[in-house]
């Protein structure tokens, strides 16, 4: 149904909107904590053998082939996903879903897609953007722990950080982003037991989704390495 009309972009860019632009502060700051962190246990770990300078290198393919897309992904599927199942959930259990079949529209094609597009859409943004923030994290604790000069630090990340690593990461956010979406308008969609239902849709919903991204980066990680 992605490619048949009706169409509605503009509940397309208000989905885009409430999934990408409110996230952008929930996924820089937990993208800038991840690769400080990263870099302050790799920098204490390595000092032991004097193997410091491998420390950008690492955050940076950490950060771009796997916590920045994973992590950018369990944010949304937290704050993005937990919405979309309270909304669509609460539009079941008051009957809103119904009216807009009596009226002759799909909820599929009114609820369920413009969620899916603004999510691919979103998604794969904020990971570029947690990618950079996550290094720039690191760049910081290098600088004040290791006393790294700026310019070696992102040398040596070009130098480690290969084009194909990039996209592999962005790859993965198109699954996630789909299971993240998916997963929350079926238990959205399957709501019952009035607003108590809506509270245990929406946990379901989170926890899924968490699990499915978790679980699908493993074999998605495996596939591309395969090639």
């Amino acid at each position: 149904q992605l490619v048949t009309p009706p169409f509605y972009p503009k509940l397309v860019i208000e989905q885009i909107r409430e999934i990408g632009v409110q996230s952008i502060v929930l996924v820089a700051v937990t993208a800038a904590s991840t690769g400080a962190v990263m870099a302050l246990q790799l920098a204490y770990g390595f000092s032991r053998f004097g193997g410091e300078l491998y420390v950008p290198k690492i955050v940076a393919l950490s950060l771009v082939r796997e916590l920045g897309p994973v992590f950018a992904s369990l944010m949304l599927a937290g704050r993005v996903g937990a919405g979309i199942a309270a909304e669509v959930g609460s539009m079941r259990v008051t009957e809103q879903i119904d009216a807009i079949r009596a009226l002759g529209t799909s909820p599929i094609k009114k609820i369920v897609i413009p969620r899916i597009m603004a999510m691919l859409i979103v998604i794969p943004l904020l990971t570029c953007m947690a990618d950079i923030v996550g290094i720039l994290g690191g760049l910081v604790v290098c600088m004040v722990e290791l006393n790294f000069d700026a310019a070696f630090y992102f040398n040596k990340v070009i130098e480690s950080v290969l084009m194909r690593d990039f996209l592999e990461g962005i790859a993965k956010t198109f699954f996630f982003g789909t299971a993240i979406t998916i997963t929350a308008c079926y238990y959205g969609f399957n709501t019952k037991g009035g607003t108590q239902g809506v509270g245990h849709s929406t946990t379901q919903a989170v926890v899924v989704s968490s699990i499915i991204i978790l679980v699908g980066d493993f074999f998605l990680t495996k596939l591309f390495i395969s090639f």
